[in-house]
Formats: structure tokens, sequence, C-alpha cells
């Protein structure tokens, strides 16, 4: 169960094997994102009480492809909302396990112009892992690989895009608002030309510590820790978010901004390693912009609620 003021979430992302497109697909249990869940969890501490979580609930899918950009995220309360251990409904969407394979179905509305996304998402994990890390140093905040390696197959008649690629399936979950331990973050994944996925999530802490994960994720289930090249910039992004990723070598190619929000980055590039090129998905999250009054006044045009 979910804690009041906590949080559960699970991330999907995909390249295609072109390179011209990509998804990413958020399905959240108490929207870390929502300026709703921020502020009824805020009157509740006030008032001695608990907000549930599945009161607050989303399913976020952004699609990347030449001329047909879509993003969409509406919240909705429990009563619009069934879950269970392998399948979670949210509205006119959901999520399940079928075998072994992850299906996501989708019927929403995009933001900020209303135009239909409907499409179905097929995730073909190569390898599951049950590993879970934590990011803070309290163990409140945790992350998990589910499958790091996997095939994706997209294919969404509104608006109209169908392909395949290079799928990608975590989780994160929380006992206390995000912003509770956490300054800003950058995370990465990359395939890499061996069949393995290596992760890099490094958290900067609001008390100035630092977290830093580096793991790979081998066809066979091994689990690798690496030493991490050192930290470099990406540069900035409209809204002035300072990107940063560990790596060595010549900066990464083909830098393309995905997501550019006033707390919020994603990244999409090609990086040579070792005379291979491996494509990156990168983020980056500033948690004290997102928690800010007059972000937290601008979300609900991007995000809104159906109770």
């Amino acid at each position: 169960m979910v804690p009041s003021g906590g949080y559960l979430w699970w991330y999907v992302d995909g390249l295609s094997d072109c390179g011209q497109h990509g998804i990413t697909i958020i399905v959240f249990v108490g929207s870390v994102f929502s300026p709703y869940y921020r502020s009824a969890h805020r009157r509740a501490t006030r008032q001695g009480t608990v907000v549930n979580p599945e009161d607050h609930c989303a399913i976020n899918v952004a699609l990347y492809s030449p001329g047909q950009k879509r993003w969409t995220m509406t919240e909705r309360g429990s009563r619009h909302l069934q879950r269970g251990a392998d399948f979670y409904r949210l509205g006119p969407s959901q999520m399940s396990w079928e075998g072994d394979r992850l299906v996501i179905s989708v019927r929403e509305w995009a933001n900020p112009l209303p135009r239909r996304v409907e499409g179905r998402v097929v995730l073909h994990p190569q390898q599951l892992f049950r590993q879970v890390d934590r990011l803070d140093s309290n163990g409140r905040h945790r992350w998990g690989p589910i499958a790091p390696m996997a095939r994706i197959e997209v294919d969404f008649p509104k608006p109209g895009l169908r392909w395949s690629g290079h799928g990608y399936l975590d989780s994160n979950e929380g006992d206390e608002p995000i912003e509770m331990p956490f300054r800003d973050w950058d995370w990465s994944r990359a395939d890499q030309p061996d069949g393995s996925c290596s992760v890099i999530y490094d958290v900067r802490q609001r008390d100035g510590q630092e977290n830093l994960l580096a793991q790979r994720y081998c066809p066979d289930g091994r689990i690798e820790a690496f030493e991490p090249p050192a930290r470099r910039s990406l540069g900035v992004t409209g809204w002035r978010i300072q990107r940063q990723l560990r790596f060595e070598g010549a900066p990464p190619q083909h830098l393309s901004i995905l997501e550019d929000t006033p707390f919020y980055a994603r990244s999409m590039a090609h990086l040579n390693q070792h005379g291979e090129t491996v494509p990156l998905m990168h983020e980056t999250l500033d948690v004290k912009r997102l928690v800010s009054p007059v972000v937290q006044w601008m979300l609900p045009w991007r995000m809104p609620r159906r109770s």
C-alpha cells in the first residue's frame, strides 16, 4: 500500500530502431507531479489527517516523432481506478501483464491542444529483475529495474504512428513526498553493444549528501556495479535546467531535447563508448523548482483533473 504523501510509478520508454521515434509512459499512484496531490497532502498534514494516494493517479504518455509529438497527463480520482498485482486500469486506459509481456492500452486527450491519443504498446522483456535500490540516505525512496532490456512495439492509430525498437521498464516508490529529501537528480540509461543496459542515477539531496548508483544489467540476469566517469555538463535547456551526465570521451552526438519544462528535462542522444555508438535516454529533475509556487500554479494547465 502506498502511504499518505507517498508515491509509486512505473516508467516505460522506447527508442525506434531507425532512431526517429521515441515514447515514454509513466503510470502513477500518488502523482509526484500533481499540484492537487501536493495541496491535499499539505492540507491533511495541517489537519492531522491523511490523504489517499489513489485519489491522485495519472497515466502520462509522451510521443516523440517528427511532426507527431503528443503529450497527455490527466489526473483521475480513486473511483476511476482499478488495480491488482498484474493490472492497472485508470479511466479509459490500462496496463496489464499478459503472460510474459506488458501491454498498455491508451485512450486519452493530448494537452494543451485537445487531440486524441489512442494506441497500444507491447513490451517484451528480455530479462526480469527484482532488485530494489535505495535512492536517499534513509531508504524512504527506492528504485528498481524491472525490464531494462526489452523489445517494444508501438501502434497508435491516433495520431498515426507505428514502429518497434528497444524498450525499457523500471519503477520508483517513496514513503513521503519527493521534495522531502531531494534537491535534484540526473538519470540515464544506455543500451550497450553486448546487449546489456547501463543505468546511472546521480542524486543530490537537500542536506548536501549525494547518492550515486551505477549498474549494468546483463541479458543473463547478472547485475554489475561499475565506477562511473566524472560528471560533465550537457548544457542548459530553454528553461535553464542544467543537465549533467557522467561520461568520458567525446560529448554525446545528435543530442535532442524531448521535454523542456521549468522543472524537468528529457533528452535523447547517442554516446560513443569504446568505438561503439550507443543510444542514450537522459532526464534531469529539479525538485526545488517543481515545488515552487509559480510552477505549482502553472501545472494544472498541462495536467487537468477528473475527480
